[in-house]
């Protein structure tokens, strides 16, 4: 009834009270058109990045690029010095800012600024009293854009699922039993060995050295709640900032905890009731939400967010957030949007993934809606897109669907979403609620612990292990993708490839490669054949070289991205090689 009474309720305002509904826009969006005269220069980035964050790119052979530049500080002052315009964020990966204003006159001063490329409205909708009034739970029903609500679970009516009647997917097929586990997982046993996470912190994986940035609505209690007390008490924090309020605070309404769950399906730690994925990682907590309402400025929020991650060092993001749909209409999101370089926040998400970190998000929660597609950055690019399964690794009909409008595998992976078990923050007992949300935590929290594990791969070879990993990868579909992820069998992959050999007579370029072809030239050596197999030990291609030929293209285009391994043949010796395919 609640949903149904919500539908006519916001029927009713919009034809009754239309005129309060919309009004004069109050945020723009300014892009300018260069960076000219800017005191910072890519040669010397400790200007604008963090020591991490540079050691980050060097690792990975990423070199910095002009979208690293800050936005250049006179433009700034030149649009903070019209009257009645307040600069609100910035965003250096698109060269634009953030302004508040009510003014028109100020909005066509600032265009007519020589510097200025663009400007466009990111906010109109102001919210009515009625809609004000309005229950998370009825907002959730209206845009999705938070997990489905449900009552506090007591452990008393909702018994333990032990690895004896559901067996994980592990890549050696052997139960881990929790009496020998590192952690004492409680409830929160299932969803975390779903995805092979026993097995990961029982080699001593738990996230350890990893930083993860967590950008989401708000984190009421987190400096209170007792599943925190570990990485408060171990200053696992690094500190939040809240991109919407633009200070320190960490939630911008009263009830804003939904990044607080998620956190805690990450970083929560209460022996023999909860713990999460990565519980021995390091947060940023990142406020880009504004919960009562739902404004195309939200995105660029994220995008600010994601930027300052960049900078702090962060190695992975996780978002529990999604957008289609805003309160003003006119700025709807298509399905044909949602093809990674449409949305600002799928394009920025696919940035931040340039510059090496793993970005993962929430699929939505629009299965069961009209729309029923993955929402944005969910169709981003070298992002991770997470469905939801249910507590026996069945997908949940919630779950946003893929694929991407331009026909990627959309959602990447999946993971329980459908009732894991967080902590209930103000009383100390157990929530246990459903969406993509917490799928998405999850994973992330996972994907820490794999990199961990190998620290010295790039952020692609983490993000493709993932995927090589997952229980269908070789038959994807629309619905979990390439499947539930085993992050043990992700981490075989990753320790079993060999590493490029040195040979001054043989050698492969360009690799890695974006299209899958690779030339392969020797010198010296009677190679009679070439063969790639993918991670899995499967042969993928085979040519046959005449003696006369020493230069060879190979195609793997069909295949998809990932580790390879390539085995030239010459003589009675093999010669192996690792090729990447973005």
């Amino acid at each position: 009834m609640k949903q149904l009474f919500t539908f006519f309720l916001f029927a009713n305002c919009q034809l009754l009270i239309a005129d309060c509904c919309f009004a004069q826009p109050t945020k723009y969006w300014i892009q300018f058109t260069d960076r000219n005269n800017t005191p910072y220069s890519i040669s010397n980035p400790s200007q604008y990045l963090s020591a991490r964050a540079i050691q980050r790119r060097a690792n990975q052979s990423i070199p910095v690029v002009q979208n690293d530049l800050p936005v250049n500080a006179n433009y700034i002052d030149s649009v903070a010095s019209v009257p009645n315009v307040t600069v609100l964020n910035r965003e250096k990966w698109f060269n634009a800012i953030t302004i508040q204003t009510s003014d028109t006159n100020a909005v066509n001063t600032i265009l007519a600024f020589p510097f200025v490329k663009k400007t466009q409205a990111v906010q109109r909708h102001i919210k009515t009293n009625d809609e004000l009034r309005m229950t998370n739970y009825e907002l959730d029903n209206r845009n999705n854009k938070f997990p489905f609500y449900h009552p506090v679970i007591q452990p008393s009516n909702h018994p333990v699922i032990e690895p004896s009647n559901h067996p994980a997917i592990q890549s050696s097929n052997l139960p881990i039993l929790q009496s020998s586990s590192s952690y004492n997982y409680g409830l929160s046993f299932n969803q975390v060995n779903m995805l092979g996470g026993v097995c990961m912190h029982n080699m001593g994986f738990d996230g350890k050295g990893v930083v993860i940035a967590i950008l989401d609505v708000g984190f009421q209690h987190y400096d209170s709640a007792a599943a925190f007390d570990s990485i408060r008490a171990n200053k696992q924090v690094l500190g939040y900032w809240n991109f919407v309020n633009r200070d320190s605070s960490f939630y911008s309404v009263a009830g804003d905890v939904h990044g607080a769950w998620c956190l805690s399906l990450m970083a929560g730690n209460i022996p023999g009731q909860l713990v999460g994925t990565a519980p021995k990682a390091k947060y940023w907590l990142l406020v880009t939400e504004y919960g009562p309402s739902e404004n195309i400025i939200e995105e660029d929020n994220w995008v600010s967010g994601a930027e300052f991650a960049d900078s702090a060092g962060a190695d992975v993001l996780s978002t529990s957030l999604g957008y289609t749909q805003f309160d003003d209409s006119t700025v709807n999101h298509t399905y044909a949007d949602m093809n990674g370089h449409t949305a600002r926040i799928s394009i920025a998400s696919a940035i931040a993934a340039s510059k090496g970190m793993v970005p993962v998000c929430a699929a939505g929660n629009s299965g069961w809606s009209p729309w029923h597609f993955i929402g944005a950055p969910a169709d981003a690019d070298s992002t991770l897109a997470v469905g939801a399964v249910d507590s026996m690794s069945n997908y949940v009909g919630f779950s946003s669907k893929g694929p991407s409008y331009d026909g990627r595998v959309k959602p990447n992976v999946a993971a329980q979403g459908d009732h894991p078990y967080t902590t209930d923050l103000a009383g100390g007992t157990y929530n246990s609620f459903s969406g993509t949300s917490f799928a998405c935590p999850l994973t992330a929290g996972m994907t820490a612990c794999l990199w961990q594990a190998h620290t010295a791969k790039t952020s692609m070879e983490i993000y493709n292990a993932i995927q090589q990993s997952a229980s269908h990868y070789t038959t994807p579909d629309t619905l979990t993708g390439y499947g539930i992820p085993d992050f043990c069998k992700a981490h075989q992959i990753l320790t079993s490839v060999p590493e490029n050999f040195s040979d001054e007579n043989i050698f492969v370029f360009p690799n890695p490669s974006a299209d899958g072809r690779f030339t392969v030239q020797s010198s010296g050596l009677n190679v009679q054949g070439l063969e790639i197999y993918n991670v899995l030990g499967e042969k993928v291609t085979r040519s046959v070289i005449p003696n006369t030929v020493r230069n060879l293209t190979i195609d793997i285009s069909n295949q998809p991205g990932g580790v390879y391994v390539l085995k030239a043949i010459a003589g009675n010796k093999n010669y192996l090689l690792k090729l990447v395919k973005y």
